[in-house]
């Protein structure tokens, strides 16, 4: 079955630029949306970027917009998210997920990975 393992986390100052990675194992773009949520302390957890099955949609939360970049690479076997411009409020568990279906849903992921902790303070 399908899992997936993200990497990338850490410490990084205010302003800075972060790369998180997520492994996915027997990934096939055309069948799944894949994309990255976060989970801050004490809140719900929220969708940042997703992919469309077939990639022809890229969807950017307002809160990251112009900062983050949602990507693959050129085997579509790994997801990245270029992180920049980082803010304290940026600080969450970072998880990336999957869903065989056109777009990413929240509630209706398939499967996810264990998260990467992102912190952004000074």
């Amino acid at each position: 079955q399908v899992q997936l393992e993200e990497s990338g986390g850490g410490l990084v100052q205010p302003g800075g630029s972060l790369r998180l990675s997520c492994e996915i194992s027997e990934f096939n773009l055309e069948y799944y949306a894949v994309g990255w949520f976060r989970q801050a302390s004490g809140k719900e957890r929220e969708e940042i970027s997703c992919i469309s099955s077939g990639g022809d949609y890229t969807f950017h939360a307002d809160s990251v917009k112009e900062r983050f970049t949602i990507s693959t690479d050129n085997a579509r076997t790994t997801l990245y998210l270029q992180m920049n411009s980082l803010k304290p409020e940026d600080t969450a568990v970072y998880y990336c997920a999957a869903r065989r279906g056109y777009v990413c849903l929240k509630r209706s992921m398939d499967t996810w990975g264990k998260g990467t902790l992102v912190t952004v303070s000074s």
